[in-house]
């Protein structure tokens, strides 16, 4: 059994790491490298079906550059229109942040941050029901993220990446982060709950 055992693992093309947040993973492809450069699997349907419990189905991929210093988030979108991710740098180093809104969880109100980079291509699957946001880390960064949702600008919510209840601990290095206006403009995570109550 044992054999068997090492025989599936050796033909995993990923390894994932559970978080403190229910749902929540870190995906490691396995890269093989020599000299002449590397090869990997960056997506396969059926393992990553295997890891998260359940069939996904991805309906977008996004793509953003930003530079070091640029903080996006944090963004979610509302029922009918919730959005798991993928998300994957390329090229950079992140911060990447997951925090949990589902009202009946148990980590509800928690967050969790990963440092994701293009070196070792991992990637953190953040389920619906979390809010999404990012720092870069590096002097610039490529970071791609898969959606199972198409983007829905009326059901879009931000809550403020700075939020005082939520208390992301953001590698910031006591620097202002470059915000756009409309995730300035974010509300609290006290108000976004509230009315997705209503």
């Amino acid at each position: 059994m044992r054999a068997n055992l090492d025989d599936l693992a050796a033909s995993l093309i990923m390894e994932t790491e559970y978080t403190t947040l229910l749902g929540v993973l870190v995906v490691r492809p396995r890269i093989f490298k020599d000299e002449r450069g590397f090869f990997l699997e960056s997506w396969n349907q059926h393992e990553f079906d295997q890891a998260v419990g359940r069939e996904v189905r991805f309906v977008q991929d996004n793509h953003s550059r930003s530079k070091r210093g640029v903080l996006r988030g944090l963004h979610y979108q509302v029922a009918p229109a919730s959005q798991a991710k993928l998300v994957t740098v390329m090229q950079g180093k992140i911060f990447d942040v997951a925090v949990d809104i589902r009202p009946d969880s148990e980590t509800f109100g928690k967050w969790i941050g990963e440092e994701l980079c293009g070196d070792q291509r991992s990637s953190l699957w953040i389920p619906e029901g979390f809010a999404h946001g990012f720092v870069v880390l590096s002097e610039e960064a490529d970071v791609l993220y898969k959606t199972t949702e198409f983007y829905s600008p009326e059901n879009e919510r931000c809550i403020r990446w700075d939020d005082n209840d939520l208390d992301v601990e953001w590698p910031l290095s006591g620097k202002a982060p470059l915000v756009s206006a409309k995730d300035a403009a974010g509300i609290s995570f006290k108000i976004a709950m509230a009315s997705r109550q209503r």
